[in-house]
């Protein structure tokens, strides 16, 4: 089934304008979802919507109610709703320009891709795109999505753009509250040099498609087992109970259990090379093989 826009509108920058349409860029149609089943007759749970004196009530009859006081509410009917409703629920209108590096990572949140809607507004789009892309930029407007209004980043990708929407200042927490009580003290520069090194030797590409959920893995295997009528006997390696005592001495052999393959010593710089007398020759020394190294016996953990 193809895939439906979570909004439609207009891009604005300034007097240039052109529909388009914004798609998750994530989706969780792969998630393992349960849902509530009756043992004994097999049935699945239905869920009603009852009021508590008057029974079961339909949803089209129901209004939404904000809490002012404890079972005081405000109703509000969706026409009302709907009267409020700002600009931004139909344009999107981009305020500034900033650089993607100003804005620390705290504050994206959701990602979504944004295409144009039909071909009239192609040529704009690109125009838009284009500019953006040449001036390293990302752009900053505001977007209507559901009941609130939500500042995003929009950046170019590919032939289209990304739509980033970024948390507002009430939704984050400031670090101070939980930082403040981690003691301050001095760090023994021998462990972080061993440690620097650990990460050395672990730096890597990245590469999204190794970020698998392993839990939901585990979760597929189950029932896959009780489908295949089997007693379901799934069951994860117990998570390691070694205690690391000193610091020091598990860094050493974290580092010396990822040392690669031994080496031949490294050459002494060249000298300028005595002259022979003419009766004899002088013979090269080879140099003695790198001893093998000793296969490493990797061990799987559990997730």
């Amino acid at each position: 089934m193809a895939a439906r826009p979570t909004w439609q509108g207009h891009l604005r920058l300034s007097l240039v304008a052109c529909p388009v349409e914004i798609y998750p860029a994530t989706t969780s149609a792969n998630d393992v979802r349960f849902r509530l089943i009756n043992p004994k007759t097999g049935n699945r749970i239905s869920t009603q919507t009852m009021d508590p004196e008057t029974g079961e009530v339909a949803r089209s009859d129901l209004v939404r109610g904000f809490e002012v006081e404890r079972d005081q509410y405000v109703l509000l009917t969706n026409e009302e709703i709907r009267s409020v409703r700002l600009e931004s629920t139909h344009t999107l209108d981009i305020e500034r320009f900033v650089e993607a590096a100003k804005i620390d990572r705290i504050w994206w949140d959701s990602p979504y891709y944004m295409v144009p809607d039909g071909k009239a507004g192609i040529d704009a789009f690109n125009v838009i795109r284009s500019a953006m892309e040449a001036s390293g930029r990302i752009a900053l407007a505001r977007l209507v999505m559901g009941t609130r209004e939500r500042i995003v980043a929009i950046e170019p990708r590919g032939r289209g753009m990304l739509v980033t929407t970024l948390r507002s200042h009430d939704e984050v927490r400031t670090a101070d509250e939980f930082f403040d009580d981690i003691p301050k003290g001095r760090t023994d520069k021998g462990m972080v040099d061993i440690a620097e090194r650990l990460i050395e030797q672990q730096a890597g590409a990245f590469d999204p498609s190794e970020f698998i959920d392993r839990y939901e893995d585990a979760l597929r295997e189950l029932i896959r087992s009780k489908q295949d009528g089997g007693d379901g006997g799934v069951a994860a390696a117990p998570p390691s109970t070694d205690n690391v005592i000193d610091l020091m001495e598990a860094l050493r052999r974290s580092l010396e259990a990822k040392q690669p393959s031994a080496r031949a010593p490294a050459k002494a710089p060249a000298k300028a090379p005595a002259k022979a007398p003419a009766a004899s020759k002088t013979k090269l020394a080879k140099a003695a093989p790198a001893p093998a190294a000793k296969p490493r016996t990797q061990r799987r953990r559990a997730g």
